[in-house]
């Protein structure tokens, strides 16, 4: 259940933004971006209607900008990790569905941004920047989630050299965010169905393209929208292949590589609020003549909750940091951020539920809601075991 979020007991600190990672650019969307998200009040009861109003709210601020480069009407000349992970760690403290519908601008036209044709960029990066179109990122099946190899959504050519070529997609994509309310999907299929991973091409596919069916909503413990995607003989022209053919599944790593630190800034923006509600209730609630927070045992969970919310900070800023400033590619580090900031906030949102006892577990407070929203980022975009993978090979090869 979602109702308009609770107001915040204080504006999140802005004492990270003196670190060396961060510049004056930076410094200058927290100032803007900080006290207008405090005063957005949305009511989220229904998380579809939310999500579009919320998209809307985003681009009307100028905030969904930086999910696209200044060429195709951004704020910044390229996708910036930094104001990525500033955007999503300051929405997901406020709102966790108004960060996954910002999220979802920048990962669904994420691979428009990389590898889209002048003419794909300009029909679809703009209307993304300004809130109009409602973008979409469809890789994940129900037997290919971490084992992309194992897709089984077909993309035949009919003749992609000509210009009245067509590729007729036919399969099944689920666990797909936005899914049933976006304008178009950046979807990922075999154009080369015993190619691997070699043999995934990406196609933007209008959402009213007719073959496409996106009317399977799933209901998740924190609402937010998803749809299982059908594909039935659904013909999109030789224009909507996004890149190479083949070249897709280096496609979507690239475009998870940039978002995936942002996952970290979102279970941080959700960690830093569960701390101050932490915090806000030690100090109100009276016990046994003194406040919570004047027992040792509180002030000892608290500590430990600002280290774990700090050890996910320095890792997440220094992973889009080291993106940002033109670094070999930082796979590994990003890959990094994501499991410290999701598994650290999944502690900090538990240990903030266990001090506000029985109000905790209230549907409506704002710890209850908190535990719900953080577990699935524990999963999407590569879950923790995925991660340490990627760490684990890493550290084997150095």
């Amino acid at each position: 259940m979602h109702v308009a979020t609770p107001p915040a007991p204080c504006p999140p600190s802005t004492a990270h933004l003196a670190l060396p990672f961060f510049d004056d650019a930076h410094r200058a969307l927290a100032e803007g971006l900080v006290p207008w998200a405090a005063e957005q009040e949305v009511d989220e009861t229904d998380d579809r209607a939310a999500c579009r109003d919320w998209v809307h709210r985003l681009g009307a601020g100028g905030w969904l900008r930086y999910c696209v480069p200044a060429a195709h009407g951004g704020a910044l000349p390229a996708l910036d990790s930094r104001a990525l992970v500033l955007l999503r760690e300051t929405l997901a403290y406020h709102s966790p569905l108004a960060d996954f519908a910002f999220a979802m601008q920048g990962l669904g036209s994420g691979a428009i941004t990389l590898a889209g044709s002048p003419a794909q960029q300009a029909h679809y990066l703009q209307g993304v920047a300004r809130g109009e179109l409602i973008a979409a990122f469809a890789l994940s099946e129900p037997e290919a989630g971490s084992d992309v190899g194992a897709m089984q959504t077909i993309a035949a050519s009919t003749d992609s050299t000509s210009a009245t070529g067509t590729f007729c997609l036919n399969g099944t994509k689920t666990w797909i965010s936005n899914g049933g309310i976006a304008d178009f999907y950046c979807v990922f299929a075999k154009t080369n169905p015993s190619g691997g991973t070699r043999g995934i091409s990406a196609f933007i596919v209008d959402a009213n393209t007719p073959g496409l069916d996106t009317s399977r909503h799933i209901h998740v413990m924190a609402p937010h929208p998803l749809a299982t995607l059908q594909f039935s003989d659904c013909n999109v022209p030789a224009t909507a292949l996004l890149g190479e053919e083949n070249g897709g599944f280096k496609l979507a790593m690239r475009t998870l590589d940039i978002f995936r630190a942002s996952v970290a800034a979102a279970a941080l923006g959700m960690a830093r609020r569960a701390l101050a509600e932490a915090v806000h209730h030690a100090r109100q609630r009276r016990m046994f003549s003194q406040t919570l927070a004047d027992f040792q045992l509180t002030q000892a969970k608290i500590g430990e909750m600002a280290a774990l919310v700090d050890s996910a900070a320095l890792l997440t800023y220094r992973a889009a940091w080291q993106r940002d400033t033109g670094q070999a590619r930082v796979t590994a580090e990003a890959a990094m951020a994501k499991m410290t900031a999701t598994e650290n906030a999944q502690r900090v949102i538990d240990m903030a539920l266990q001090l506000h006892g029985g109000r905790g577990v209230e549907v409506g407070s704002k710890v209850e809601s908190l535990y719900r929203d953080i577990r699935s980022l524990r999963i999407y975009e590569g879950a923790t075991e995925v991660q340490q993978l990627i760490i684990g090979k890493a550290a084997l090869q150095e």
